[in-house]
């Protein structure tokens, strides 16, 4: 679990082909590897990979072909920046919101609107995520924690401040580049609870993310709509 708080802009030092499609990754990160050991998990712009080994500063990852397809680490070069990020510990601040490291989908950027301090970027994002994304929500891009500033049907658009422009990818993305989104997963888990109940919904394959269908005998207490003896306490702001 991560925060979307990005520590390091790291590089990417080798990308190694291995069998079935994988390949295995080296990425220098001095202050992501200061304290890390065999079997850490460190978000990579965004998708949560497994440290493997770990030498001066650097530290390779094994990365699956299913992720190579799945995300745009598979357009990774050496040399190439990447947004890193060490799993968050128990009792610290959450500064951003929660990130699995789990990407849903690739998205792209549309535009950049450069303005006196900040800049406005706008991404396309595949159909199938956009019912996730809603004004003043949470979503990860390449690993940041952002917030939607406006939205559209097949789009989104944030605000980057200079911070960000200036420690993450986000400030050198250009028109076409391509990102890695998570939505969040706050919404995933409401919609398969909801889908029971919901007419069309459990098991429509143009909705949700694939696989995302309803569960079967939900029911919750009469009137409710909650889980079966889940009683509400209050309200929702």
């Amino acid at each position: 679990m991560f925060t979307g708080i990005v520590e390091e802009l790291g590089e990417v030092v080798r990308v190694t082909e291995t069998a079935g499609d994988s390949a295995l990754v080296a990425i220098r990160g001095p202050l992501v590897t200061s304290d890390a050991r065999h079997g850490d998990s460190i978000a990579v712009n965004g998708v949560c990979l497994t440290v493997v080994d770990v030498a001066d500063g650097t530290f390779t990852a094994d990365v699956m072909g299913e992720t190579l397809r799945r995300s745009a680490l598979g357009a990774l070069r050496p040399g190439d920046p990447v947004n890193l990020e060490r799993a968050a510990a128990l009792g610290s601040r959450l500064g951003g919101h929660l990130v699995q490291g789990h990407v849903d989908g690739v998205g792209e950027v549309v535009s950049r609107e450069p303005a006196d301090q900040w800049e406005t970027v706008r991404f396309r994002l595949p159909a199938a995520l956009a019912r996730y994304v809603v004004e003043k929500g949470s979503i990860t891009v390449d690993g940041v924690s952002l917030t939607v500033a406006g939205v559209g049907t097949d789009w989104f658009s944030v605000g980057l401040i200079p911070t960000t422009l200036k420690l993450t990818t986000l400030g050198t993305r250009g028109v076409g580049d391509p990102v890695n989104l998570e939505v969040d997963v706050l919404a995933k888990y409401v919609e398969r609870l909801l889908g029971a109940h919901l007419p069309g919904e459990a098991g429509r394959p143009e909705g949700g993310l694939p696989g995302a269908v309803g569960l079967p005998g939900a029911v919750g207490l009469p009137g409710s709509g909650g889980l079966p003896g889940v009683a509400a306490a209050g309200g929702v702001a």
